[in-house]
């Protein structure tokens, strides 16, 4: 099978799939649908809103035109899907945004054309949930009318080091043919290069594991935090002590957000809770981090009171709600619960973030954000996201910021600043 040459049609525009159009659009006929015709007009203006892509990059693909129209698919004979996969409010995999795109794709879909899966799914997935849509809306017979491959996504949102090309890609293929054909395909755009697993499901067992890994990684240290916070050391320097040895690794405490690390191990449980067996681990890890949000709100609100804080009659300024540093992403961030919490203490809360849509964060949390600087002061403050406008300033400059009837309290909850600077500035400090 050779498909090096087909026009290829990328399925879902968002943090995965633009860069990925722009990359085979830099080469050959590349489609790029989304079904939200306000993103499509927006890449065709030439803007991308999450900064994946400059202008420039949106320039350079030459070959990449955008459609939110099904009938444009047609030309097509290589599809890869790059919609999200979230979980509900139970954590249980949400599969809606994958099978009505594999019905979109199953009306565009001819002999000979070949599926490919980039959204993280459990083990089986494709072959389970995918396939069987395409079969019934395309009225074509899996393996032997049409193929799927399946190559895990690894964009890392708001890297740019570690960028599509520079990253080595898993591929797959449903027959050994199409596997070589797929990652013959991604050969092309990946100077990183490619590793072929030897089916579908490994493919998607090895995504899956990369986040579940990290998962689990970071859910001890911030469990170690607790401990440590509870015995009255740091745990930052407990941290950088134990890391003077060469093979510890360097996981830092944190509250666990965004679209992967959050989520992925769910996928995961979901299909071993299936099959009848209860992981521990991975759920345990889980429940820790999603508990993160809670603990640091639970302790600054601890000591404000210690400080004499009326904790009801105060505001507290949070400064960050994207789900990590110097990138517009807000999916799944563990701030808003952070700020739900303090709230649910009467906490009057301002959230403040150079780096998000107001319009976005109003919608997604209903938080409207404000401002926290020396015209606009408050009781205490979190440093919940490690933007770099966040990291410039100095412990003076984020205590100018306060209040001073009482001594604020700082959550410095990326461990940004030096303790001793935040204490010697007139804050009480508490930090992951």
């Amino acid at each position: 099978m050779n498909i090096s040459q087909s026009t290829v049609a990328i399925i879902g525009l968002g943090y995965v799939g633009l860069p990925l159009a722009v990359e085979f659009g830099k080469q050959r006929a590349t489609i790029g649908f989304d079904i939200n015709q306000a993103r499509v007009a927006e890449l065709q203006s030439g803007q991308d809103h999450t900064l994946e892509c400059s202008p420039e990059d949106l320039r350079s693909a030459a070959h990449l035109r955008y459609s939110a129209t099904v009938q444009d698919l047609c030309e097509a004979r290589v599809f890869i899907v790059t919609v999200p996969t979230p979980v509900d409010q139970a954590n249980r995999p949400d599969m809606t945004p994958l099978v009505k795109a594999s019905e979109t794709v199953a009306k565009a879909l001819k002999v000979g054309g070949v599926v490919i899966y980039e959204s993280t799914v459990y083990p089986g997935a494709t072959e389970e949930v995918c396939v069987p849509v395409l079969e019934k809306f395309s009225g074509l017979k899996f393996n032997q009318d049409f193929f799927c491959g399946y190559s895990p996504e690894r964009i890392n949102p708001g890297d740019k080091v570690n960028t599509l090309t520079t990253i080595k890609k898993i591929t797959s293929g449903s027959t050994p043919e199409v596997a070589d054909a797929v990652d013959a395909l991604y050969q092309q755009i990946i100077k990183a290069g490619t590793w072929k697993a030897s089916s579908l499901k490994v493919a998607e067992a090895a995504k899956v594991i990369e986040n579940s890994q990290r998962d689990l990684n970071i859910a001890f240290v911030n469990e170690l935090s607790v401990i440590f916070d509870r015995i009255g050391i740091d745990t930052l320097e407990v941290l950088e002590a134990a890391g003077s040895k060469w093979n510890f690794l360097p996981f830092r405490p944190g509250m666990v957000g965004g679209h992967c690390i959050g989520v992925d191990p769910y996928y995961l449980t979901h299909k071993a809770e299936e099959l009848g067996y209860h992981p521990q681990v991975i759920l345990a890890g889980r429940r820790i981090n999603d508990d993160m949000a809670r603990y640091a709100a639970q302790g600054i609100i601890k000591r404000m009171l210690q400080n004499g804080i009326d904790v009801s009659r105060s505001t507290v300024g949070v400064m960050g709600i994207t789900f990590k540093e110097n990138c517009p992403d807000i999916r799944n961030s563990k701030v808003a619960d952070l700020v739900k919490e303090l709230q649910g203490w009467g906490v009057n809360v301002i959230v403040t973030d150079p780096w998000a849509s107001a319009a976005e964060v109003q919608h997604e949390y209903g938080i409207a954000l404000g401002q926290i600087d020396s015209n606009h002061k408050v009781d205490s403050l979190i440093v919940a996201v490690g933007h770099q406008e966040f990291r410039s300033l100095t412990p003076q400059q984020l205590r100018s910021h306060c209040h001073g009837a009482h001594q604020p309290v700082v959550g410095d909850l990326k461990s940004l600043y030096s303790r001793h600077a935040l204490a010697d500035a007139g804050f009480t400090v508490f930090r992951l």
